[in-house]
């Protein structure tokens, strides 16, 4: 009897433990403000994007933790914390992780390589180091850290790559308040050597950091390619510039704007990192961003955690008559999720009305349109409209500024949100197009196929889900198409 009655209580709890699974899973990625096609990790913090490479046929995502993909647009999370090894008195910071094919750093064969900055918590000295793997999962501490140390507190977010035409590893590193890229270069990623510095140049109001420098072709050319570099700015936005690079030096190209050239205009978009392909199989390179703010990151009212990813951008360089743009373009994947789909071409009546031909039941949806910019107006879009509060996204043709107001929008008080965005936004034949994302508690425009980009947090009530449209004059003409968006989760 006292056997059946020990099996009875381990049935009944391993029947509770089921339910309790059961009911975590069914509340998992359903919280309040959780994005819904946007990467966020199940609980905690996530900030910048530390390390994006594409091997062996999957995305291998790392910030302090690791998550996987196949097509990202669906994420496996494989560890919430994949660094070990460390003593109490330093933390990691931004980085970036190789492949190393030929096993120059003398840790094994195509071995999973993370170069990091170590951040002393007494002295605050920043100084950079690697951890090894074997398997992607479990990074091990190089004992021989820091392996490149300058004794500096500015010092950081190195992005680290194989330069082939040189064979050596190169290292591009923030010296942040003198606004300066430092380059490196290496045979064994253990012993560096000063090469040269860019900067500063462009927006070098505040600081630098977390930098990339990657290769594009140029209007789709395998003969004409240019280098990009990408620098995060005053802990705010992101800027970049167009040059060569010769394994030594990046040299701006001719004609360079003097003027920053931001990669995104919205308000929320940081730390962005590209994939690097150690398979050699993509066709484009990708980038993903944090979507954040430092005013107010930590400061934001999800509760399964804090932050999330952007969804994943196709980078080209394109010619324009002002000369060589970055262009940034949603992955093809993403069509993936649609459904329900609605389509309509009308002229914008005068004042604003309910879009009573696509409600969605959430903020989970895609709006791909064109206006008409032939008339002198002024008209947009109202989005996540419900219990007195909306974001707006207006467009005037006569001042060519796309203007997004998010100042009335969030169902909570949040420090320093409250605020508004523009740009200048040309037409290009005689219209304007647009293709916005929004998620639960975020909106993402993408401007002429990609040329201007506008990424913000909204954080809207459950019940702000309506869209109107809106013009003050009559004439301009508007062609829309709208998709529910699945959720990666479900």
């Amino acid at each position: 009897m006292k056997n059946y009655k020990i099996l009875g209580l381990l049935l009944l709890w391993g029947l509770t433990l089921s339910v309790k699974a059961q009911l975590r899973s069914d509340s998992l990625y359903k919280e309040y403000y959780r994005p819904q096609f946007h990467f966020s990790p199940e609980k905690g913090w996530i900030g910048d994007p530390s390390g994006f490479i594409y091997y062996q046929g999957k995305y291998h995502m790392f910030w302090w933790g690791k998550v996987e993909s196949k097509d990202l647009v669906h994420y496996k999370q494989i560890t919430p914390y994949a660094m070990t090894g460390q003593d109490h008195n330093i933390s990691y910071f931004t980085g970036s992780v190789v492949i190393d094919k030929n096993n120059t750093a003398g840790f094994g064969k195509e071995a999973y390589v993370a170069a990091y900055t170590i951040f002393e918590k007494d002295s605050k000295k920043q100084a950079q180091g690697i951890s090894f793997s074997h398997d992607g999962e479990i990074f091990h501490y190089y004992e021989g850290n820091p392996i490149l140390d300058i004794w500096s507190t500015e010092f950081r977010d190195p992005t680290v790559f194989w330069y082939e035409p040189t064979q050596r590893w190169v290292m591009v590193v923030a010296k942040a308040l003198e606004k300066k890229i430092k380059f490196y270069t290496s045979p064994d990623l253990k012993e560096w050597t000063w090469m040269s510095d860019f900067g500063p140049a462009g927006d070098n109001e505040k600081s630098w950091e977390c930098p990339d420098l990657f290769q594009l072709p140029v209007d789709g050319s395998s003969k004409e390619k240019k280098w990009v570099m990408v620098v995060s700015v005053n802990w705010a936005r992101e800027q970049y510039f167009i040059g060569d690079f010769d394994g030594v030096s990046f040299k701006l190209i001719e004609n360079h704007p003097k003027e920053p050239l931001y990669v995104d205009k919205g308000l929320d978009f940081y730390a962005s990192r590209t994939f690097q392909d150690f398979d050699e199989t993509l066709e484009s390179k990708i980038s993903m961003g944090w979507v954040a703010t430092w005013d107010y990151a930590q400061l934001v009212p999800s509760k399964y955690g804090k932050g999330f990813w952007s969804i994943p951008r196709s980078l080209r360089l394109k010619t324009y008559s002002d000369g060589i743009r970055l262009t940034q373009t949603p992955i093809e994947q993403l069509q993936t999720l649609r459904y329900n789909k609605v389509s309509m071409k009308r002229t914008i009546p005068v004042g604003t009305r309910l879009l009573s031909e696509f409600v969605p039941r959430e903020n989970v949806y895609e709006l791909e349109t064109s206006f008409s910019t032939d008339i002198s107006n002024t008209f947009g879009f109202n989005l996540c409209v419900g219990e007195g509060r909306k974001v707006v996204v207006s467009y005037d043709t006569d001042s060519y500024n796309l203007v997004i107001d998010r100042t009335h929008c969030a169902d909570v008080a949040i420090p320093k949100f409250d605020r508004m965005t523009y740009a200048n936004v040309k037409p290009v034949d005689n219209k304007i197009r647009l293709r916005i994302f929004v998620d639960k508690s975020s909106i993402e425009i993408f401007a002429n196929d990609g040329r201007d980009v506008f990424t913000l947090l909204t954080y809207p009530g459950e019940a702000q889900t309506g869209i109107e449209l809106f013009a003050q004059k009559e004439g301009t003409k508007m062609e829309l198409n709208a998709w529910m968006l699945k959720s990666v989760w479900r």
